[in-house]
């Protein structure tokens, strides 16, 4: 079964050949249309001609709202569709010439309340890890509620014969009823068969970090009491030039309290870096510390480290084998890149990007992205939908390579 997508016509070529900075951010597009026409790609669009013509449209999507994406080593793609209001029929899919395909079967892909671990709920992120496998992040709740009963998982698939491995569950003292998984990193190299790394960034309930063992599926919860982990109470992000504040029903509208929202691991594996999405700042923490259970909380949040205001709120995050990070900008319709402690730079901006969600390095240098309008969801504008369909999913071609974090041949 396929669901509605429509392939990007007329591909622009990958002109990026190095990190060059764009002069200028993207114009106010409030009251814009997304401009997904055909006859639109081939040029380039917004407030850098040559910035925003090496943004390549690979796919749009007229159903529901994409959030994650990843590439598996022979260039296969995948992506995510939580079940928040729009009808989903996959949560999960693979990209396949210009059609989203339920994977790894549309039967794992139906919704069941009563037998929610055995089925796909929600699945928020997907990520192919060092060793060529997928892996489903499902949140196990629908529409931000409150999780259902063995829901929230991170579930393995074998992309060899396309068969799920293994499905980890997490104790409830890990795992909080108020819990939004939100995305994943690996390090193949920490642990006999790996270490997983999960931003909790519920808006419910406390946020934090989950460290999961790949070998024995024991989990931990980190960092629940640190300010890093927490959106920031004095911020509302600019969006499309309106504050981006929770306003359900119109009324007494609030500040935003989704935290560690986007994740990645340095090059090396020593620190994983993380940011609320209701944040300016960029931290930092001892990934050996996250994982080592005889580390206790507090020495773990003394090696948390502030790199201080970047300028911009982020959704999601990625790194290179350079030292750099990759950011999205939803304030901006941008895309940043950073080495920690040092000032952003401009990768691309174009008004398209109206959400720039999840970033996907894959290993022939293309940084994905997918581009969901969430911003624009009922929940942010007194109950009315502003989405425009088509989604997006873009890419853009780096001078840069994903870490690998595996372990030794």
């Amino acid at each position: 079964m396929r669901a509605p997508v429509r392939p990007a016509h007329a591909l622009m070529p990958a002109l990026f050949a190095g990190l060059a900075a764009c002069a200028s951010d993207a114009p106010d597009t409030r009251q814009s249309t997304v401009p997904y026409d055909a006859s639109d790609l081939a040029r380039a669009r917004g407030a850098c001609a040559n910035d925003s013509s090496r943004l390549e449209p690979i796919a749009f999507f007229n159903g529901p709202m994409p959030t994650g994406v990843t590439v598996s080593r022979k260039g296969r793609v995948f992506l995510s569709f939580p079940r928040w209001a729009d009808p989903v029929e996959m949560t999960v899919a693979e990209l396949v010439n210009g059609a989203l395909v339920p994977y790894p079967s549309a039967a794992i892909n139906q919704l069941s309340i009563k037998d929610a671990a055995k089925n796909l709920v929600s699945v928020q992120s997907v990520v192919v890890d060092p060793s060529d496998r997928l892996w489903l992040l499902d949140a196990g709740n629908v529409n931000w509620g409150l999780n259902l009963p063995g829901g929230p998982k991170l579930v393995g698939v074998d992309l060899k014969n396309d068969r799920v491995l293994r499905a980890i569950q997490f104790p409830p003292e890990v795992v909080l009823e108020t819990t939004y998984l939100n995305d994943v990193r690996f390090d193949l190299r920490r642990g006999a068969q790996g270490t997983a790394f999960i931003t909790d960034s519920s808006s419910l309930g406390p946020n934090g970090i989950i460290v999961v063992d790949l070998a024995t599926g024991k989990s931990l919860r980190r960092l629940q009491q640190s300010p890093s982990s927490r959106s920031d109470p004095g911020l509302a992000p600019i969006v499309e030039g309106e504050p981006l504040l929770e306003r359900p029903r119109g009324e007494n509208p609030s500040r935003i309290k989704i935290g560690t929202d986007g994740i990645a691991l340095s090059a090396d594996g020593e620190t994983l870096y993380y940011r609320p999405l209701i944040s300016h700042h960029l931290y930092g923490v001892s990934a050996r510390a996250l994982a080592d259970a005889s580390v206790s909380d507090v020495d773990v949040g003394s090696t948390v480290k502030d790199f201080g205001d970047i300028g911009f709120a982020s959704d999601g995050i990625e790194a290179d084998t350079e030292g750099r990070l990759y950011l999205t900008d939803y304030e901006h319709q941008a895309l940043r890149y950073l080495r920690p402690g040092e000032t952003p730079a401009t990768l691309v901006t174009d008004p398209r990007m109206i959400w720039p969600d999840t970033l996907a390095l894959s290993a022939d240098g293309y940084l994905y992205v997918t581009v969901n309008q969430l911003n624009r969801q009922p929940r942010f504008h007194s109950g009315r939908d502003l989405r425009q369909g088509p989604y997006a999913l873009f890419r853009v071609h780096l001078n840069a390579l994903p870490k690998a974090l595996r372990l030794p041949p």
